[in-house]
């Protein structure tokens, strides 16, 4: 295992996850549907303007670590959120929604999105850097943030990108712990934008009448899987993930 992988392990894998190939990188889902591993891209065309407020807004707003900057290799730019400990694949997705609805503007076209985990069971990206043929080798890869403006009108790398390189980019980062990543997920769905999506305040569940009793992950996939603002794909994630729990206690 080189450097690389090693950042890999450090801020994306689940110690559960396993590959059938030893020398392939783990998935990004365990058995279990967790994951550590968030991902925000923003193509068709590639505007670091508008993702660079959500990279600047979880730091300054939120007080979170700066998440990964990568471009895609083909079209876009992507955020990717390392969690210090896994969470249900319905939770990340509800918290980059909350993100998205915060920082990006609401007109922005949703299939200029990719946001995973999804409720859509869209298949697992892979981790940066890997190259795609679109007339000529084009390398998706992490940049440092300074110079992710340069790969506006091409966010792809011509050549392949050092893993050394790729290895220090990632050494800089942390993983989001459990208490801060509560807060703001708190902070998130108790905001005007979050507020103006959800249901009227009459309505029993709604998130931000929930948003005070989080304190652990089973209260906050209830409130998703019983509040009816949410897409109800993503209400029967939520159920799912709450099995266990069912199981658990019967």
């Amino acid at each position: 295992m080189n450097r690389l992988h090693s950042a890999w392990q450090r801020l994306f894998f689940n110690a559960t996850a396993t590959s059938p190939d030893p020398l392939a990188a783990p998935p990004l889902l365990d058995a279990d549907g967790r994951c550590r591993a968030l991902l925000l891209e923003l193509a068709r065309p590639a505007d670091w303007q508008l993702l660079g407020a959500v990279w600047r807004g979880v730091q300054t707003e939120l007080g979170l670590p700066a998440p990964a900057i990568a471009v895609n290799g083909e079209d876009g730019f992507q955020l990717w959120f390392s969690l210090a400990e896994p969470v249900a694949a319905a939770e990340g997705q509800v918290l980059l929604q909350a993100l998205c609805r915060r920082f990006l503007p609401a007109e922005l076209a949703p299939g200029r999105l990719r946001l995973w985990p999804s409720a859509d069971k869209a298949q697992a990206p892979r981790l940066p850097p890997f190259e795609l043929k679109t007339g000529g080798e084009c390398w998706a890869a992490f940049v440092a943030p300074d110079l992710a403006p340069v790969f506006a009108d091409s966010p792809w790398l011509d050549v392949p990108p050092g893993d050394e390189g790729q290895a220090d980019l990632l050494a800089r980062l942390q993983p989001l712990g459990a208490e801060p990543l509560r807060q703001a997920r708190e902070a998130l769905l108790a905001s005007p934008a979050a507020a103006a999506s959800e249901p009227p305040a009459s309505a029993p569940t709604s998130s931000a009448a929930a948003a005070s009793t989080w304190s652990e992950p089973r209260a906050f996939l209830l409130a998703v899987m019983n509040d009816a603002s949410q897409p109800m794909q993503l209400r029967i994630e939520a159920a799912k993930a709450l099995l266990p729990f069912s199981s658990a206690a019967g």
